[in-house]
């Protein structure tokens, strides 16, 4: 696992396939995501690694139920007591009470996808919380829930204002540059996702796969919806 400095505050936990987010506020921790199944040790010793307390993980949240995204979550909540936050929509999958609806894959999608099969089943895992849109949580100076269904129905990003930082999950990618993400269940609710956080004007564009923005996010992000919308 690589650790990577995106602000002093903020840190990325780039894993084999997935990533997370480490958002300190004074040594209270939130993770955004969780890394796959059997990544909580390494999550936990990468904490230590930054001179953090992984004990005071106050929550976890979870942009979608994909075992690359909240596959963790379940062992470190079982460990640190964190609250576990979801969409509600979301919350069932990731509870392991109904399973996801499959992506509706592009022909060009196709050999992509099942490169990334075989990753270990995430572990039923508790919702303590279900959020809505529009929802705040008590991180980064006021982090802001946006509803951005399309990739899965409950997907969620996490608008930090204060501090100009946006987590988009799997709605938008930034592999090859910003573009919308793979793997949908709608695409057209995810390119309408993709419009929506395309306003929020971020600084700081944290992705679900591919490295951090932090030059002209902003403009990248509209870019990409524009770019999407014409295709």
């Amino acid at each position: 696992m690589d650790v990577i400095a995106v602000q002093p505050r903020l840190h990325l936990f780039r894993f084999p396939v997935g990533q997370a987010y480490l958002w300190s506020d004074d040594g209270e921790l939130t993770l955004v995501d969780s890394g796959t199944a059997g990544a909580a040790e390494e999550l936990v010793l990468a904490i230590r690694a930054l001179g953090l307390d992984p004990a005071r993980l106050v929550r976890i949240v979870l942009t979608h139920g994909h075992e690359d995204h909240c596959g963790a979550a379940q062992e470190l909540t079982r460990r640190f007591g964190a609250e576990v936050v979801a969409h509600r929509l979301e919350a069932p999958a990731i509870r392991g009470e109904q399973a996801l609806p499959p992506p509706v894959l592009l022909d060009w999608e196709r050999p992509l996808w099942e490169r990334t099969r075989g990753l270990p089943p995430a572990p039923p895992t508790v919702v303590d919380r279900e959020v809505e849109d529009g929802d705040a949580l008590a991180f980064g100076g006021g982090a802001r829930v946006v509803h951005v269904p399309g990739h899965t129905p409950g997907s969620i990003a996490l608008h930090l204002p204060l501090h100009g930082v946006l987590f988009t999950g799997d709605t938008v990618a930034s592999v090859e540059g910003v573009t919308l993400g793979v793997f949908h269940v709608d695409r057209e609710d995810a390119r309408a996702s993709l419009r929506r956080l395309s306003v929020l004007g971020p600084s700081v564009l944290c992705c679900g796969h591919g490295d951090p923005v932090t030059r002209d996010a902003a403009a990248a992000l509209i870019t990409a919806a524009e770019r999407d919308a014409d295709l």
